[in-house]
């Protein structure tokens, strides 16, 4: 449209049409100078520090002061796992990275909107999100020489790319890198982890039991952490964290002239000496365990109470290994000698007390990674091939409640021990405790308790083939690779693709934060996986079958140990 020619809500947009349109801008005029600030979350507050990008280290000459401000941004003033507020007046420009923090994101729209009423602003003022890689050409303009990752044609070789003349940034650096442009699909090719023999964990276990000097326990209460007391060692809480301080022995290693000294003196007046070199030797490790339900108060509670006073009561032999549910560090799972129970809810909480609940008793990949795990109260969730624990409390009797060991037809006679024995730890003699056989379970309280005889899966064929590969192009080309054989729900990615194969259908899980380039190259994937399974395994041919989140069936959620609904992000 030419000017004078405009309609009428083209000034209603702009807030009205202006009593006079300038011929030029005025020579007094000095542009805003956008104010760029970062979005951080402190202890129960919101951050907003100012980036003062005035004097960068980008700029090796000195700042003149005449340089247009706008100019003075840089791209590489955004990191990837931030998200920032560029204020520039009239546009207000919330850019969100790739691997920022949901909470943070949603507190950076809220704060967009109060940026925005907080000073005198024009009518047409607007708050536009960018997330990062999609960013509008109007906020590339306030940052100097903004370097935009084009497009890659996988088509071509990288030979062919690096004779065009002017390539710049990203692509340049991919160039030079020509091995890097690559698809990495090895994992895919590798045969499957075999499980590990029990004799071996065992011996494991036994090992790093030796090891250990002492255990303490801790666990968190309201906004502290409180000691747990040693009996409820191995019982875990999905909505709560706990902690544990390790003590290990060290092995002295002597060197060659201390073994002849000691061969020349023998062993006579050198014990005392060798038993106080010994006790000076430990190092301390504090394992950090966060429920699937738990908040991530924990750890930051944590980081600034516990963690400050064991450093400063072990310093320089401390180590901190932070874990989530299912995903414990083995040598932290051998002290609980397979008797490792996660609770759904809250330590403290017993308001499910009067109803029954169900434990699922499984062992992924080797006797290390044993578990039991309160599932949902159902019959179609027993398997002839595991061991369950159902709990059926009484409503007004001297006893407590009666509990049931389950042992499948085809449960290991190993487990189906351990599952005794796992039943006398989780309850006391207040309960009447049974052990029944698949088939001879009592009508009258068994079924009723669990809620009714339902159909439920016979045979777990799908431990002996499970596999899980992860499908991302975070390292800056396509690459697979796959997760141990004790992998669990929250190993599925929202960012990535994940390959799912149960030894009759291979699964391609889509998250909801996924590209498109992602998918089609795993699409890719799955189809060379599935030709390269044919051409070993021809008696069990895959089927493919694309799966999203939340929408997964039962042949796929099974091949998870204590399936559940997603996490949430924090509101």
């Amino acid at each position: 449209m030419q000017q004078s020619q405009e309609p009428p809500n083209f000034w209603e947009v702009l807030g009205g049409q202006p009593e006079e349109i300038l011929k030029h801008v005025p020579e007094d005029f000095t542009p805003v100078r956008p104010k760029l600030y970062k979005v951080g979350l402190g202890l129960g507050y919101l951050e907003l520090p100012q980036i003062n990008y005035k004097l960068s280290v980008e700029h090796k000459d000195k700042v003149k002061l005449d340089k247009l401000p706008e100019l003075r941004l840089l791209q590489t003033l955004l990191d990837t796992k931030g998200v920032y507020i560029l204020d520039c007046l009239s546009d207000v420009f919330i850019w969100i990275g790739r691997k920022s923090p949901r909470l943070v994101r949603a507190a950076a729209l809220k704060l967009g909107q109060e940026v925005c009423t907080m000073l005198h602003r024009p009518k047409h003022a607007t708050v536009t999100r960018n997330l990062e890689g999609t960013e509008c050409q109007v906020f590339k303009s306030k940052f100097q020489n903004w370097d935009d990752v084009l497009k890659v044609d996988y088509t071509r070789a990288a030979e062919s790319v690096e004779q065009q003349q002017g390539l710049q940034g990203k692509v340049k650096k991919d160039a030079e890198k020509k091995d890097e442009m690559k698809a990495d699909l090895t994992a895919l090719f590798l045969p499957r982890q075999p499980p590990m023999v029990l004799t071996e964990a065992e011996q494991m276990m036994e090992e790093w039991n030796e090891d250990l000097d002492g255990m303490e326990g801790f666990v968190l209460e309201g906004k502290k952490f409180a000691r747990l007391p040693e009996e409820e060692f191995g019982h875990f809480h999905t909505q709560d964290c706990y902690v544990f301080l390790c003590r290990y022995w060290v092995p002295v290693e002597y060197d060659d002239e201390d073994k002849e000294k000691k061969e020349r003196h023998g062993h006579h007046g050198g014990e005392e000496e060798e038993e106080e070199r010994v006790e000076e030797d430990f190092q301390c490790v504090v394992y950090f365990w966060q429920g699937r339900q738990a908040s991530n108060m924990g750890w930051l509670t944590f980081t600034f109470s516990l963690q400050k006073k064991f450093e400063s009561l072990f310093p320089g032999k401390l180590e901190v290994v932070r874990m989530t549910q299912q995903q414990e560090n083995l040598k932290f799972l051998s002290h609980f000698k397979r008797k490792f129970i996660v609770h759904k809810g809250k330590r403290k909480q017993k308001v499910d007390a009067a109803q029954p609940s169900l434990y699922h008793i499984r062992t992924n990949g080797s006797a290390l990674c044993t578990r039991t795990i309160q599932i949902g109260t159902d019959s179609s969730n027993l398997n002839s091939e595991f061991c369950f624990i159902l709990k059926v409390p009484f409503e007004s009797t001297d006893n407590q409640g009666i509990v049931y060991t389950w042992v499948g037809r085809a449960a290991d006679p190993d487990e189906a021990k351990l599952a005794e024995d796992i039943m006398n730890c989780l309850f006391d003699d207040t309960y009447s405790k049974q052990v029944i056989n698949e088939g001879e379970e009592p009508e009258n309280f068994f079924w009723v308790g669990i809620g009714c005889q339902k159909v439920y899966d016979e045979d777990a064929d799908y431990m002996k083939y499970a596999r899980l590969f992860r499908c991302s192009n975070e390292k800056g080309y396509f690459a697979v690779s796959e997760k141990c054989s004790d992998f669990c729900q929250d190993d599925l990615a929202d960012d990535d693709i994940m390959l799912l194969d149960n030894g009759q259908e291979v699964y391609m899980w889509v998250g909801t934060q996924t590209s498109q380039v992602e998918i089609k190259l795993s699409l890719k994937a799955c189809q060379v996986y599935i030709q390269h399974i044919r051409s070993k395994e021809s008696e069990t041919p895959r089927k493919l079958r694309l799966v999203r989140k939340g929408n997964e069936p039962h042949c796929f959620t099974r091949c998870f140990h204590g399936w559940g609904a997603f996490k949430t992000p924090p509101a």
